[in-house]
């Protein structure tokens, strides 16, 4: 078997703000108790103001990075505009769906910018939800008690950034699948933006 399709383990978090969107995410892959990888890139840029987060298997996430973002480039020539955020969801959600005898092993956390700020959360078998605040992955359930204590809707980007980078380093310290450091991304509506370690450390000092 391939290593990389059954790579997995990981926490993710979205959050809903008044200016754009914030997904972070642990840098960790694992094959059961092993650490297959240190550095997996969980966070991917599928347009210029939407991006996704993969918890689960690496090569099925990876798959569906490479469709929908196909998919998208194909939207835009044949009608010459950005897909939103809800069609691009709706699209994977669909895809998800046919094969849900064969799923697909990963949950995906997709959002992005169009007029206003949407994430939507797929699970393996294409049910697609529409969230405010949303975490994925197995160290999630220690990111959501830190979510449902600290997200306030309307909070800027700005104000958000320390509570996801907070949420994915609490799971870290808890979660075995979870660990090697923070990915951290803002999408507004000038694109998306990804921080540096050096501005991550930053942002995790104003919650301590």
């Amino acid at each position: 078997m391939d290593q990389n399709a059954i790579m997995k383990g990981t926490t993710t978090v979205g959050m809903v703000c008044s200016d754009g969107v914030v997904f972070a995410a642990d840098k960790r892959a694992t094959m059961g108790y092993l650490i297959a990888n240190r550095d997996v890139e969980k966070i991917a840029k599928v347009d210029d103001r939407m991006a996704m987060t993969i918890a689960g298997s690496v090569a099925d996430a990876q798959a569906l990075i490479r469709i929908i973002r196909a998919e998208i480039q194909l939207y835009k020539l044949k009608r010459g505009g950005p897909m939103s955020v809800n069609s691009a969801s709706s699209l994977l959600s669909n895809l998800m769906f046919q094969y849900k005898f064969f799923p697909f092993y990963v949950q995906i956390l997709i959002g992005g910018m169009d007029e206003l700020p949407h994430i939507y959360n797929l699970d393996p078998l294409g049910g697609m939800t529409e969230e405010t605040f949303v975490s994925t992955g197995s160290g999630s359930p220690i990111a959501y008690g830190l979510l449902e204590d600290s997200y306030v809707a309307e909070k800027p980007i700005k104000e958000n950034l320390p509570i996801a980078a907070r949420a994915i380093s609490v799971a870290m310290k808890r979660d075995c699948a979870s660990g090697e450091g923070i990915d951290l991304v803002s999408i507004t509506k000038t694109g998306v933006k990804k921080y540096k370690k050096e501005e991550i450390k930053k942002i995790l000092e104003q919650v301590h």
